[in-house]
């Protein structure tokens, strides 16, 4: 049962929504971790973290520096974003509403959402490509034959039995999901640090020499070591960009500040260098045996071609992808959609929302929205966003002094502190216009396409500056 609060507005709250005692929160230092094990340790992660070994032309000790640097930044950012969700047990679109207002902070909550439920299918698809390489592999059919909407009906399969589990795992509640991330993050490393010793094993006493190669700085970029450095840096701090701001969604089950930035410690600068190591590791190997760099690793198990192994990395992919849906993509618009409607939408019925919407997608991504220009229009919402989380922490840190009034996030009352102009602070949402204008040229102007990453980072920091400067006059 969550925290009483009285006098709470039915537009504005439900069960889900309220604070959670401390005296109820299960989650640790592990459980943070592993929320940042199952970030990283997707199909995307992999071939991000191999890929950046070989693309910049750095030497190895730059890129695992470039790679410390941007976990610690991105630790620190959700530090920040986490404590007061920590200290009162809400989540993000909760939270929200202390700079936003009781009624604005429906409009990031259902920015975030859109962008959530969109990749949310999205990866629920790229899940189903390994169920599917699976199945073919112990039915001993290929890829070929009749095809509805671009997929087989092997695929089809793959895609309503990822669908369905994910489905069923969501509906159990939070400890489930924690169960599952908790196996899902020690799991997929296990099977990564194997993948990496048949690796060596089959490349033998080549592989030190051409791990050395790509040590010393294969590959080219356009500028100085300098920009290639801070590009690897901007990259990665990009890639954790969706979870930061919504990272009270998941600090709120923590009991303590302590164990929240122990598992941020370890799941981020400690677990991003660790896995980057494997991926070199392996990727140096594969240009070993196939005489070729591979970093992407389902063509890299195809290429080995035995069933065990198959089997193996079939459901590591499985497991490493649906953990990443899970913390990225679906507990995030669960909140949201609650939030635009708590009398009718719980976290349940949210979640139920974001699946059904994620089928479609996922059911529509190789016909339709993968050949379609939506993405622009997906990455301009995400891009938006990035004056939210500056706006959230100023107003927190700086404006209320960390001091919030429980009561008054759950109240309507025109007189309630987060009632603002109607329900909207007007001076919060004129920073975030201002400041959205430079996030929404990063999209869609390519003269700012070079600042790679760090155009989060610049949109956050105009966010909080423009909202400070109003805030003060």
């Amino acid at each position: 049962m969550a925290k009483s609060i009285e006098h709470q507005d039915p537009s504005l709250y439900n069960e889900d929504l309220a604070p959670i005692p401390k005296a109820q929160r299960k989650w640790g230092a592990f459980e943070i971790f592993n929320v940042w094990a199952n970030d990283v340790q997707s199909l995307f992660g992999y071939t991000l973290a191999a890929s950046l070994f070989i693309s910049y032309g750095l030497n190895g000790w730059s890129v695992f520096l470039a790679i410390l640097i941007a976990g610690f930044f991105v630790m620190w950012l959700v530090n920040l974003m986490g404590r007061p969700s920590v200290e009162h047990g809400i989540p993000f679109p909760v939270m929200a509403r202390v700079s936003m207002g009781v009624r604005g902070a429906n409009f990031p909550a259902m920015v975030r959402g859109v962008v959530a439920i969109f990749w949310y299918g999205a990866q629920t698809y790229f899940a189903s490509t390994a169920v599917a390489m699976l199945l073919y592999a112990l039915l001993g059919t290929d890829a070929s034959g009749g095809e509805f909407l671009g997929m087989t009906g092997i695929a089809w399969l793959a895609l309503l039995i990822v669908w369905s589990f994910q489905v069923a795992l969501f509906w159990q509640g939070i400890d489930w999901i924690s169960r599952f991330l908790n196996f899902a993050g020690p799991f997929v490393y296990i099977v990564m640090i194997v993948l990496a010793a048949m690796i060596w094993i089959e490349a033998g006493s080549d592989l030190l020499p051409q791990l050395g190669t790509i040590f010393q700085g294969m590959g080219s970029y356009e500028g100085s070591s300098i920009t290639a450095f801070f590009a690897v840096v901007g990259t990665m701090i990009a890639y954790f960009a969706a979870v930061v701001i919504n990272y009270g969604d998941f600090s709120r089950f923590v009991a303590t500040e302590g164990q929240m930035k122990k598992g941020n410690f370890y799941g981020l600068p400690l677990n991003i260098a660790f896995f980057s190591l494997i991926a070199l590791i392996v990727t140096a190997g594969t240009a070993v045996v196939f005489g070729e760099t591979v970093t992407n690793p389902t063509e890299m198990v195809e290429r080995v071609d035995s069933l065990p192994l198959t089997i193996i990395a079939a459901l590591m992919f499985f497991a490493a992808t649906v953990g990443i849906n899970l913390v990225a993509n679906f507990i995030p618009p669960a909140y949201d959609l609650a939030n635009l409607a708590p009398s009718k939408i719980n976290f349940r019925v949210g979640g139920a929302i974001t699946s059904v919407c994620g089928l479609i997608i996922g059911a529509l991504w190789v016909s339709t929205i993968s050949q379609i220009g939506i993405f622009g229009f997906v990455n301009t919402l995400g891009a938006i966003l990035a004056p939210v989380y500056g706006i959230m922490i100023t107003d927190y840190y700086l404006v209320k002094s960390q001091s919030i009034d429980l009561a008054a996030l759950f109240s309507a009352d025109p007189d309630g502190q987060y009632f603002y102009d109607n329900g909207w602070n007007r001076r919060a949402m004129m920073a975030f216009a201002l400041a959205g204008i430079f996030s929404v040229c990063t999209v869609w102007v390519p003269a700012l396409e070079g600042l790679s990453g760090f155009s989060w980072v610049i949109g956050a920091a105009l966010g909080a500056l423009i909202y400070y400067v109003i805030i003060k006059r």
